[in-house]
């Protein structure tokens, strides 16, 4: 990926995320995740790749609407299963350099696909490979599996945003210990 791209991308970020710390986001206690799309973390080797699972199941209530008698994983809820693992990934990768804190918002989507629909039952494989991941920022490409297939793909790009509130520090901390190895750590 060539560097200059990568750092054109996220000049074209300085506004939102200019716009976030405005709001002094140390300072915002943030609603908890409406969906967590991974049900877990299966490997997670900063800098170069992760891979998680989730599995769809017709008691997600997105398929009340999504469409009725036709259940189908939204493309959008397919993005976001693949830019939690990628920020996790890029968040990740920066703590191992000593930043820790920082929080990865997704800020682009780039040639996304969806090749096959994911229903109910399926068996969700995630993987995201580590493209780049500066302080300012990273990219990964992500990939959506079903039985071995790949249904959606996408490369992704963060910008980062440091986390001051204590409260959505630990939040997210249990979140990553749930992904990782099913419960919050004693």
């Amino acid at each position: 990926m060539p560097s200059a791209r990568f750092r054109s991308i996220l000049h074209n970020r300085t506004v939102a995320v200019n716009a976030v710390h405005a709001f002094s986001a140390g300072d915002i206690v943030a609603a908890p995740m409406r969906y967590f799309l991974l049900d877990r973390i299966l490997t997670l080797r900063p800098p170069e790749s992760a891979t998680a699972v989730k599995c769809v199941s017709l008691a997600d209530d997105v398929f009340a609407d999504h469409f009725p008698g036709q259940p189908v994983m939204p493309g959008a809820l397919l993005i976001e299963a693949m830019a939690q693992l990628g920020g996790v990934l890029v968040e990740a990768t920066l703590r191992e350099r000593g930043h820790d804190h920082l929080h990865a918002m997704l800020t682009m989507v780039d040639r996304a696909k969806f090749r096959e629909v994911v229903r109910p039952g399926d068996r969700l494989e995630l993987e995201a490979i580590g493209l780049a991941a500066r302080e300012e920022g990273g990219q990964v490409r992500a990939l959506a599996r079903v039985d071995g297939k790949l249904v959606a793909e996408a490369d992704l790009t963060f910008a980062f945003v440091k986390i001051a509130n204590p409260k959505l520090i630990q939040r997210r901390r249990e979140a990553l210990q749930i992904w990782l190895g099913g419960s919050v750590g004693e």
